[in-house]
């Protein structure tokens, strides 16, 4: 298989930050196109499922962070921290939500002595110098080398900066839609795109879901239901932006055993008859 081919890799499907015995991981993706690989989200264990993806970590050039839920970001300054380790040498752009600056910062000093301690001690360049971090614009294109990269600010309250993002190079183009609650214009920013990646709830299982976290009042219910879509809303949308396939990515729940491909094949399958994969760790997807 050709790793320079346009394609996604799903690295981590797991919607939440919890995990448990045989889960699987928190959301992050690699995109490849134009030449690039472009990190999407950087959940907890990020690092160890891009070296699964044969990826040298001194390679690490573009992180896009969506939002600031832990389970998109958590592993990002250990994600950055270990690719120093692996020797990157160059600089990395960091593209997120205004306030991902604090976090870097805060990353760093939490840091401090091992990071001054291996500059002095290994010789190696001041990590705090290597990584820029930059935020996402909705009103101008980002470009990563030939990839035109699109923002677009969808609903995912209480966070009011959460974005979907479209990739685009060489006549190819992928969305990410983020974690949302239904937004119609998701389909206009969508619009024929090769692969629409989007999130997904499975609606039967959710009250078995919060009865196994256990310790809410009521309020994780409310936010699932006001936050997120449904893996059936998901399939409406790819069905009115006319995309060529559809992916279901931070799955909720990813690691209920009553609940198999079937049950989400059934839910998409009410608005959405073209090609489908159902988001694993791992999954590759070409484009």
């Amino acid at each position: 298989m050709n790793n320079d081919t346009p394609h996604i890799v799903l690295l981590g499907t797991k919607g939440g930050p919890a995990i448990r015995q045989g889960s699987t991981m928190p959301t992050a993706s690699l995109v490849v196109m134009g030449g690039e690989r472009i990190v999407v989200d950087s959940g907890l264990g990020v690092t160890r499922a891009l070296t699964d993806q044969s990826m040298a970590l001194k390679d690490l050039r573009t992180v896009f962070i969506t939002h600031l839920h832990s389970d998109h970001y958590l592993e990002l300054g250990p994600l950055l921290h270990t690719a120093w380790t692996a020797g990157l040498s160059a600089h990395v752009t960091v593209w997120g939500p205004d306030a991902l600056a604090r976090y870097w910062q805060n990353f760093c000093a939490s840091m401090i002595d091992d990071i001054d301690l291996r500059i002095v001690d290994e010789g190696r360049p001041d990590l705090r110098d290597l990584v820029r971090v930059r935020e996402i614009a909705t009103d101008v294109t980002m470009e990563v080398g030939p990839v035109k990269v699109n923002a677009l600010r969808v609903d995912h309250p209480p966070i009011k900066d959460c974005f979907a993002l479209r990739f685009a190079a060489h006549g190819k183009r992928v969305v990410f839609s983020s974690d949302t609650s239904v937004f119609p214009p998701l389909a206009q920013f969508a619009k024929g795109a090769d692969l629409l990646v989007h999130e997904a709830m499975l609606e039967e299982a959710l009250e078995a879901l919060v009865a196994r976290v256990g310790n809410t009042d009521g309020r994780l219910m409310q936010h699932l239901r006001r936050s997120h879509s449904t893996a059936t809303e998901a399939a409406k949308i790819a069905k009115e932006a006319g995309v060529g396939a559809l992916a279901l990515h931070h799955l909720i729940p990813s690691d209920d055993p009553e609940f198999t491909p079937a049950h989400w094949e059934a839910a998409v399958r009410k608005e959405w008859d073209g090609l489908f994969h159902l988001g694993r760790d791992g999954l590759r997807i070409d484009l």
